[in-house]
């Protein structure tokens, strides 16, 4: 391998993140290191450097051409989580002082040395003994900011988010309350956007779902009454307008179950900001007022109490 990769697997090795082993980030441990294409690793050396020293190295004996204006991505790419896994550390100036430098810790430093080396194993294991791996670090707080919700009796997690925070709740508070004993055929996670996904009921009920699809944010399903809830979880964006009922209608038009239409709102305050392209017959539910709805169904509930 050269220089670049054999960075890349000690980052590997030590419990980098994957994006924490791009080429940049090589350089900087190479520079860091002050390791050139024919030094060997047990030279490697920790003086106080800048990152305009890092950008200098690399562009010097690497080949490189980062430009001066780079510095924040190397800062942002790769010395701050550097720091983070104790691979490096500051000299504790002001961050804008162009006396700011890094250097790699003295643990890093003899890891580094005995990498391709006997001592190797033997001095990397005592590393992690000590600094937990940062791929694990942040795996941990990824999963301490996750929101479990529990989905026709499974147990997921969506990222956390405010999009999330009111699918979570027409899951748990608006189905059991006016959706009894219903299934969820579909939900997305901002990030995992197909969470569940029951593409065999929705094809049994008549969808006929392509790419170009956009699925409302939740569909529930109760057999009992042989309805289909279509609701969308707006924060800022996408209610039950005329146009969307139009998209949905097309996208479902040889599904024969009932079809109910509902706008879900985390709070009256964002209701309000929609409240005048909401659709006519379709549904309103907000997160803040779980036992009520706002029927725009004309005279469909029209009566005495």
């Amino acid at each position: 391998m050269d220089k670049v990769e054999e960075a890349r697997e000690l980052l590997r090795l030590l419990g980098m993140p994957k994006a924490q082993q791009t080429d940049i980030c090589c350089y900087v441990l190479l520079a860091m290191s002050r390791i050139k294409l024919d030094t060997v690793w047990s030279h490697a050396g920790n003086e106080w450097i800048r990152i305009h020293d890092i950008i200098q190295f690399v562009n010097k004996y690497y080949g490189t051409t980062y430009a001066e204006n780079s510095r924040e991505t190397f800062r942002k790419q790769a010395l701050h989580h550097f720091r983070n896994a104790a691979l490096v550390e500051d000299n504790g100036k002001a961050t804008n002082s162009p006396n700011y430098k890094y250097r790699l810790t003295e643990e890093a430093l003899q890891v580094i040395r005995a990498y391709q080396s006997l001592e190797w194993q033997r001095s990397m294991s005592r590393f992690l003994k000590y600094h937990e791996r940062l791929v694990d670090i942040y795996a941990s707080k990824k999963k301490m900011t996750m929101m479990p919700v529990c989905i026709n009796g499974v147990d997921f997690q969506f990222s956390i988010g405010q999009h999330n925070e009111l699918q979570k709740a027409i899951i748990e508070e608006f189905a059991p309350r006016f959706a009894p004993n219903s299934e969820c055929l579909y939900v997305g996670d901002t990030i995992q956007k197909d969470l569940v996904k029951n593409i065999d009921k929705l094809t049994e009920l008549g969808f006929e779902i392509t790419l170009h699809d956009k699925m409302p944010d939740v569909v529930l399903y109760r057999q009992d009454n042989d309805w289909i809830y279509f609701v969308e979880a707006v924060t800022t964006v996408g209610p039950m307008d005329s146009k969307r009922i139009l998209e949905l209608t097309e996208m479902t038009k040889n599904v024969a179950a009932g079809k109910i239409f509902v706008t879900a709102f985390l709070d009256f305050k964002t209701y309000k900001r929609f409240s005048e392209t909401l659709a006519w017959e379709t549904e309103v539910w907000i997160a803040e007022m779980q036992e009520h709805m706002i029927h725009l169904n004309g005279n469909k509930f029209l009566g005495p109490r």
